[in-house]
């Protein structure tokens, strides 16, 4: 490490704010495993610090109007279109997503902040009638205080947007635990907030590890919803700890979302929205089609057909690429002992299967896209979200086949079907396991309206975004009154 190394402190109150302790973590660049920064890494006083200034913020913006709050936000839209190249670009280096890629997730985030900021013209109530003559009752919605956000790296300014916007429209202030491999973007995000005008102190970030800022920030009473994306371990601690104390929990956790291939399908389109839902962004999604279930009819020809599509794919971080490293070393060794076991399983790797050999690719944390079949269903790899650019393909008789080994697994998140057949189709979407269920499309592609969630290990029933989102951010008040009968 040399002298000029950047550093990315805190953001609390306004302002950068360097950890109590003079603590640091490197953070690297996942194309070529370079030094790339120094992180806060964060204290439980460091997070107690940006939860008192989150406090003391609240009683001002809680009484802004709903109005008033979108505007502010739809301020930061506009200084998050004009600072669109710039957010793009430190996505690209943070995680080493290729330029495109970062550049539409700017585009995604940007339309979920349209949407919630928008949202301060419809944060609606309902009128309700009553048995009781003269009395009128109608709810409103109200904040719960102060939002602790805990997001991962492998979408970073889509994951803030999905939690900030909805979160401050309905009044909250918010903490945002920044993933330890995404720090820039996130202090990036809460400059452009000040900058449009978001009063100081409603908008903070904590950087560092989960133990012991992110757990400093569950734990602490005075917060008073969590919303949590990441793995479902982690998932269920929160779940535990945070509901001692009844806080709000939203959590959106892993997936092992199915594919389903049938015999009357597409094949050329099937395998288009396969290798995207396996392969893009590195397979670094928690919506990432990574069981991939084929009629056995046009199981070989469907499975040479991807083969070749996977092996077509660039790995990098130019324009020309088609998808860049993982996050970090420990995730590239995690996924490459996943697919050595997998061996010793059963599993014939297709294609893939290691790190790339090439000189530019060979210090950065790269997977080859990696195909895999003659595994088992119960094997681990079928079961085991691995996080990264590896699929596992499995022959079905027929679709009652595909859905019940669709249905084999403690996750529900996503789901796809490649069907001709509407009859078919909804069949399928009707009765599989799943939050989301895709026709001829990828396992992903939730819009900024559109509800995202799980079943089972996937989440716990909470939705984001959506106007679902809403319900997470707020409390519901019923008000009731009595006319006077007398006036007459």
């Amino acid at each position: 490490m040399t002298n000029n190394t950047p550093r990315v402190p805190n953001w609390v109150n306004g302002c950068e704010s360097l950890p109590e302790n003079d603590a640091w973590l490197d953070k690297f660049n996942p194309h070529n495993s370079e030094l790339l920064c120094r992180v806060a890494d964060s204290s439980a006083a460091d997070v107690q610090g940006a939860i008192a200034a989150a406090g003391e913020a609240f009683l001002t913006w809680s009484e802004f109007t709903p109005v008033r709050r979108g505007q502010i936000l739809a301020e930061i839209v506009a200084g998050m279109k004009r600072r669109a190249d710039e957010l793009g670009e430190c996505i690209a280096v943070e995680t080493g997503k290729p330029p495109q890629d970062a550049k539409g997730e700017v585009g995604g985030a940007i339309l979920q902040a349209e949407y919630f900021a928008g949202e301060g013209m419809r944060l609606y109530g309902r009128s309700l009638t009553s048995g009781t003559p003269g009395k009128y009752s109608h709810t409103v919605r109200q904040p719960r205080g102060i939002a602790g956000l805990i997001v991962p790296a492998n979408t970073p300014i889509a994951n803030i947007a999905w939690k900030t916007f909805p979160a401050l429209v309905c009044g909250n202030t918010v903490v945002l635990k920044a993933a330890e491999d995404s720090p820039q973007i996130a202090l990036l995000f809460g400059k452009i907030a000040k900058e449009a005008g978001l009063p100081d102190g409603v908008f903070n970030v904590v950087q560092g590890r989960g133990q012991p800022a992110g757990a400093a920030l569950v734990e602490d009473p005075r917060v008073a919803v969590i919303s949590f994306t990441g793995s479902t371990g982690v998932g269920r601690w929160i779940a535990e700890v945070a509901g001692k104390r009844l806080a709000r929990i939203s959590l959106e956790l892993g997936g092992k979302n199915p594919f389903v291939v049938c015999d009357d399908a597409d094949l050329d389109q099937a395998v288009h929205w396969a290798s995207l839902s396996a392969f893009s962004n590195a397979g670094q999604r928690c919506a990432a089609g990574s069981r991939i279930l084929v009629f056995r009819e046009v199981y070989e020809a469907f499975r040479d057909k991807l083969v070749v599509k996977a092996q077509s794919l660039k790995l990098g971080v130019s324009a020309s690429c088609d998808l860049g490293p993982v996050i970090n070393k420990r995730q590239q060794q995690a996924i490459l002992a996943a697919i050595d076991y997998a061996k010793t399983e059963g599993g014939r790797i297709l294609c893939g299967g290691a790190a790339p050999s090439s000189p530019e690719l060979a210090n950065g944390y790269y997977i080859q896209p990696t195909v895999i079949e003659g595994l088992q269903p119960s094997a681990e790899l079928s079961c085991k979200e691995v996080f990264g650019p590896v699929v596992t393909l499995h022959p079905v008789d027929d679709l009652a086949d595909a859905l019940a080994l669709a249905n084999a697994t403690e996750y529900g998140l996503t789901a796809a079907i490649h069907t001709r057949n509407v009859d078919r189709a909804m069949w399928f979407a009707q009765r599989v396991r799943a939050g989301v269920a895709n026709i001829n499309l990828g396992t992903f592609g939730s819009e900024p309206h559109m509800p995202f969630g799980g079943f089972g290990a996937s989440g716990n029933g909470t939705r984001e975004p959506g106007v679902e989102a809403l319900d997470v951010y707020s409390e519901l008040k019923n008000i009731s009154f009595l006319t006077r009968s007398n006036l007459i």
